[in-house]
């Protein structure tokens, strides 16, 4: 376990240079399941970093040298590289991992993501991206959007740069995940992003046209943020987003929520649930499985000891203009 300090407190300054340095020298990254980090970390060729994706990608142990004078020092002015055991070692090891979505490159937790304070970024967010894109595709305009639970802020960030007039929050309830949003939004150089502390809506006033949620799904038994959803067997967070978000709506205005449900016995329960939500709040909707067969681990024991599946899914919800 990573017992660590978190690099993303408040009052950190300079986060934000480390991946402008970063995309300065091409870096490129896609965030894999900690399963797969885990798997290709413990090859033995794998040990200590060779290259600068090793060391902010894969999270492995380094010598400044891989790094260079310039980016080392970019790297422990943002207090985000520490010696890793014996400091008279000469090895260090980054707080922090960067991976790419498009042009964007986005700071988040270091490995393992064991902390209660952990900002997560993985398979589902390129999932979730790869939905919001796929609405906006069919959106001309937007003047004001909402990212909840917003962790890295990586699809409000999307968001913000297809649309630059418009005016995007950066909502969530951790203040880790707030900072790390904050300094990839000032990366990103996006001027029409503010970052929001709220309880998924709680916290927010006004209307908007679209409200995107990527919310932890998963029965999580150390009850992190970023995992933990709650209810049964997870739905908690998504159901209240379904209840919280339509009279949020703007006419006209969308919900985007990509979230995960737990099948059993060929029954969807968070759709049953749902969609009897939505009809109540006059809106219309779709629903669709993304990917039948998400996090096949956690049905081993435990909450999903009866579930067939953990699926995917996107559930899009239109309030008439």
């Amino acid at each position: 376990m990573n017992h660590q300090p978190s690099p993303f407190a408040p009052a950190r300054t300079q986060l934000d240079a480390v991946p402008k340095a970063l995309r300065a020298r091409g870096y490129r990254f896609i965030a894999v399941t900690p399963a797969t980090h885990r798997i290709v970390n413990a090859r033995p060729e794998n040990g200590m970093a060779c290259g600068i994706a090793d060391v902010f990608g894969w999270n492995r142990n380094f010598t400044p040298e891989i790094l260079g004078p310039e980016l080392f020092a970019i790297a422990q002015s943002a207090g985000v590289v520490v010696p890793a055991g014996n400091a008279r070692s000469g090895v260090w090891r980054s707080l922090v991992r960067a991976a790419s979505l498009g042009e964007l490159i986005l700071l988040h937790s270091s490995f393992p993501t064991d902390s209660p304070e952990s900002v997560f970024f993985g398979p589902d967010t390129y999932r979730f991206a790869d939905t919001v894109a796929a609405y906006l595709a069919r959106r001309p305009v937007i003047g004001r959007a909402i990212d909840i639970g917003c962790g890295t802020g990586a699809v409000g960030l999307a968001i913000a740069r297809a649309y630059p007039g418009a005016q995007v929050v950066l909502a969530d309830l951790s203040p880790a995940a707030l900072a790390a949003a904050s300094a990839n939004a000032a990366a990103a150089g996006l001027a029409n992003v503010c970052c929001c502390h709220s309880d998924l809506l709680d916290g927010v006033e006004g209307r908007f046209d679209l409200i995107v949620a990527n919310p932890p799904y998963l029965i999580d038994p150390a009850a992190r943020l970023y995992r933990h959803g709650g209810g049964r067997l997870g739905e908690g967070v998504s159901l209240r987003i379904v209840r919280t978000a339509p009279p949020l709506l703007a006419p006209g205005g969308s919900l985007v929520l990509y979230t995960g449900c737990a099948i059993v016995d060929g029954r969807d329960a968070f759709r049953e649930a749902a969609l009897p939500l939505v009809e109540a709040a006059g809106c219309r909707w779709t629903y669709r499985e993304i990917d039948p067969d998400v996090f096949g681990e956690e049905l081993a024991g435990g909450a999903y000891a009866g579930a067939d599946r953990i699926a995917a899914v996107a559930l899009t919800v239109e309030r008439p203009s």
